[in-house]
């Protein structure tokens, strides 16, 4: 497995000539794959693989589209700043508070819902159940906020690798579960449910934090960093496709919240990947957004950083306050609807007021802002169950 990594690593950096492209690229798809992944399954096999399917290609385009928006903000500005920074910057105090909110919302919905993923997961992978999620909640958590102090040196190494070992499992479980698929699973869909994805799946597609470690990773290859937003983000819709396919084809509605406990010890491995390198970018960018654009004393960023999600982890494990499937909705539609909406209003300001011309630029006017708008805005109505106020 290790001799595989290495040889695909030596071909990627051969065919690319530069390892920041492929760092950079790497960061945003590390960023994106995470729990989400291990949510899709199960409701793709409640409201049907087609409907899901469907879900991802739509709002994909949305995504890739508004990644392309925050990388040309990036672009246009000077200095490196987090995202709150770039809102404060074009939008001011108060878009630089809904910035903050969104992204503070969504890094610890986040980060609480990969630290059940992994109890679970790695608790079933070392000793076959769940009895041990708790415990190897809290490692897990430890080994992630010592890789931490290594900083973007250690951001650019769990990256690299961790992707690549990504792409390979999906690869493998894909090939392993082909010859069981029943595609009587694939057929079914129930529109009742056509909108139970949404969440789940906005959720799955996020990596908005993550742009901008990717503008500091490819400092000195702005000129690709288009094609590496790009790639980075349509790397996660694959895989994603592949995974729901062969797990609904697989297992039917007999599978779990979190889809690979559903596929034994292997499947179980890949979803420590997945939530492993995941966890690190988001931490990361948390820890930076404090740092850099708040300048807050080291000593707080730690337990902003890291004591607060195990906090957040132990209360709501205690309590069972809420379920995997249920943070990853809510966190998906609040914090990647109102980041996105913000990040499109920064792209149309940018464009006034640009510091540098940027390598490239996307056409931008008040119709696709407010097209694009109503459908992040209708995911928030959809997820929390709005409508049935009315």
């Amino acid at each position: 497995m290790i001799f595989t990594l290495y040889l695909l690593k030596k071909m990627i950096k051969k065919r690319f000539k530069g390892k920041s492209f492929w760092a950079g690229t790497f960061t945003l798809t590390g960023c994106i794959i995470g729990a989400g992944i291990l949510g899709l399954p199960y409701l793709f096999s409640q409201s049907g693989f087609l409907i899901g399917l469907f879900w991802i290609i739509f709002l994909g385009l949305i995504i890739i589209l508004t990644n392309l928006y925050m990388g040309e903000v990036i672009l246009r500005t000077s200095g490196n700043h987090q995202l709150t920074g770039y809102a404060g910057h074009y939008l001011g105090k108060t878009g630089e508070k809904l910035m903050f909110f969104a992204m503070i919302f969504g890094i610890y919905s986040a980060l609480l819902a990969y630290l059940i993923g992994e109890g679970q997961s790695l608790s079933y992978f070392f000793t076959g159940g769940e009895k041990y999620a708790l415990l190897f909640g809290i490692v897990f958590w430890a080994i992630m906020t010592l890789l931490l102090r290594e900083g973007l040196r250690g951001l650019k190494k769990v990256e690299s690798w961790g992707v690549i070992a990504i792409i390979i499992m999906a690869l493998a479980i894909f090939i392993m579960l082909f010859p069981k698929i029943d595609y009587g699973n694939i057929s079914h869909y129930n529109t009742s449910l056509f909108f139970l994805p949404m969440g789940v799946v906005l959720f799955a597609l996020l990596g908005f934090s993550a742009i901008p470690e990717v503008g500091r990773v490819m400092e000195y290859s702005k000129n690709k960093l288009m094609k590496a937003l790009i790639i980075g983000s349509l790397i996660p819709i694959f895989i994603y496709f592949l995974f729901t396919f062969a797990f609904v084809g697989a297992f039917g509605d007999k599978i779990k919240e979190v889809a690979t406990i559903s596929a034994g010890s292997f499947g179980s491995l890949f979803g420590i990947f997945t939530m492993l390198t995941s966890y690190f970018v988001l931490s990361f960018s948390l820890r930076d957004m404090f740092n850099t654009d708040f300048h807050v004393n080291k000593k707080y960023i730690f337990f902003i950083v890291s004591i607060i999600p195990i906090l957040l982890y132990l209360f709501i494990v205690f309590f069972n306050i809420f379920d995997f499937e249920k943070i990853l909705g809510i966190g998906g539609v609040i914090s990647g609807g109102l980041t996105a909406i913000l990040i499109l209003l920064m792209n149309y300001q940018s464009k006034k007021y640009s510091e540098r011309k940027p390598e490239y630029w996307i056409p931008i006017n008040w119709i696709i802002i407010l097209i694009l708008a109503i459908v992040f805005i209708a995911g928030i109505v959809i997820e929390l169950g709005l409508f049935n106020l009315f």
